[in-house]
């Protein structure tokens, strides 16, 4: 199903396998890329910044870390700013302005950082983390001591996300298979969903109606969840033959989003449809770990894989008429 008239961008990082990667939301031709030597089992990571060119990619920075990186968000308020979550369980605060090091390292977890998402709500800037010590934890911009730690989930965290509608709610997503949804005011949990019978690597919220979201699987689905009845899924979106890895709505189309998985496939989705699979892009050669919509460039999408690039594309089934 692969369109042959996509074009696409690569870069090359040898002996990086790209674990996350998010576009910029101020500068429409800018990613970066959390990624991890020896598949992130073992070694160091790296965080890198890209610029897409007429010509291809371009690597605008780079910096190493003692421990593999598995996410990377980028600041909602200051440009240069993102931060990094490691494998030694550390926040780092990164600035494209400063080569040497960060601006500052948090380490409270007590095992892998796994997620990392920073607020997009007018009025906040906070960051969350998951980690694999089963704990979310909230933190002002500056990452100086978290302002709180929110406990209650049976597994590691895979995945925390802000909600883009709602003040100081976010999700989290959970190898004890559910799904949460966080009050960081009240620092409580204000729904439990039991998602899947297996392990919840990733969750997303719909970008225009604040009460859908969506959850993906090692159960090989995506579920769209309407928050305020969850008994069952409002749709169940199925094809992948892997653990699904992550997750992304459009920020372009209500009921469109993105799902890549260990099969090495990312596939588009629109949950309104009798047959949701828009297409299969199959052009990585290892897991497919990272993914994002390019929010200033309508249907560009950017992935990584462990095949050691990151690539930004356009598939075509985005700009056809649904």
């Amino acid at each position: 199903m692969m369109m042959t008239t996509m074009m696409t961008k690569v870069f090359r990082h040898p002996a990086r396998h790209g674990y996350a990667v998010e576009v910029s939301p101020f500068m429409p031709s800018r990613a970066a890329c959390a990624a991890s030597q020896h598949y992130g089992i073992t070694g160091s990571g790296s965080l890198l910044v890209l610029d897409q060119t007429e010509a291809g990619v371009t690597l605008v920075r780079s910096w190493d870390w003692g421990d593999g990186l598995f996410d990377v968000a980028w600041s909602e308020a200051n440009e240069h700013v993102l931060v990094a979550a490691g494998g030694d369980g550390s926040l780092q605060l990164w600035d494209t302005t400063n080569q040497l090091a960060p601006l500052r390292v948090a380490k409270e977890h007590q095992q892998e950082v796994y997620s990392v998402d920073w607020s997009q709500t007018r009025g906040e800037n906070l960051v969350v983390s998951g980690s694999w010590d089963q704990t979310a934890k909230v933190w002002d911009q500056t990452l100086s001591p978290s302002l709180t730690t929110l406990t209650g989930h049976q597994g590691v965290i895979y995945s925390t996300v802000w909600s883009p509608h709602i003040p100081a709610c976010f999700a989290s997503a959970s190898g004890d298979g559910t799904l949460r949804i966080w009050d960081v005011k009240a620092a409580a949990c204000r729904l439990a969903i039991p998602a899947h019978k297996a392990e919840i690597l990733s969750c997303d919220w719909c970008k225009y109606d604040q009460n859908v979201m969506a959850t993906g699987s090692v159960d090989c689905s995506v579920c769209v969840w309407d928050l305020r009845n969850v008994r069952q899924p409002v749709n169940q979106l199925l094809g992948h033959t892997y653990a699904i890895r992550r997750i992304k709505f459009s920020p372009f189309s209500r009921t469109v989003l993105a799902s890549c998985s260990y099969d090495f496939s990312v596939r588009f989705w629109d949950f309104s449809r009798n047959q949701p699979l828009l297409d299969s892009v199959e052009h990585h050669t290892e897991f497919v770990c990272g993914l994002d919509f390019n929010l200033h460039i309508p249907n560009q999408v950017v992935d990584c894989s462990w095949d050691e690039t990151v690539k930004f594309y356009s598939p075509a089934c985005l700009s056809a008429p649904h």
